[in-house]
């Protein structure tokens, strides 16, 4: 059998990812996104597992049922990972898996699916879990002259607000 470790290293270094390796067996890195641009990761080597842990948003500031329950229905629509929340209440994916899957196609398929659930999830988390800062950032940008650049992927909803 392939050692775990040797496997995750190597689809590391061959997707040009920097890392950092404890003597643990495991594995820090972030995955670079479009909408959320880092996704912090963690793989832990475990005797029989290898745990996925990846960041994907602080706690909601509020809505915070309506936001875990929009997680909870997308869970049911998920490959390998699953939305968890910590003890603070802020979300991550989340996996164990076998560790007969520390295969590069396996390393491919999971983290592809980490990336492409955190990015596609963070907006949609934002709007729904942090909406009021979102608004009082916008006017407080507009008030100024500021640019809103970072903003622009909400300017549909807030710019609907300025015309009603």
């Amino acid at each position: 059998m392939t050692n775990p470790a040797d496997v995750v290293r190597t689809w590391l270094e061959d997707n040009e990812i920097a890392f950092e390796e404890t003597e643990e067996r495991t594995f820090g890195f972030s995955l670079p996104g479009e909408r959320k641009l880092q996704t912090p990761v963690r793989l832990d080597l475990g005797p029989h597992a290898l745990g996925v842990h990846a960041f994907v948003c602080r706690r909601p500031d509020e809505e915070f049922e309506r936001v875990y329950r929009w997680l909870l229905e997308r869970n049911m629509r998920m490959y390998a990972v699953a939305f968890g929340l910590d003890r603070h209440g802020d979300i991550y994916l989340d996996a164990r898996l076998p560790l007969s899957s520390v295969t590069p196609d396996d390393l491919d398929r999971l983290l592809g699916s980490v990336l492409e659930y955190a990015d596609s999830a963070f907006n949609t988390i934002l709007e729904l879990g942090f909406e009021s800062s979102i608004r009082k950032e916008w006017a407080w940008r507009i008030e100024r002259g500021e640019s809103t650049a970072n903003l622009e992927a909400f300017r549909g909803w807030l710019e609907a607000d300025r015309q009603d």
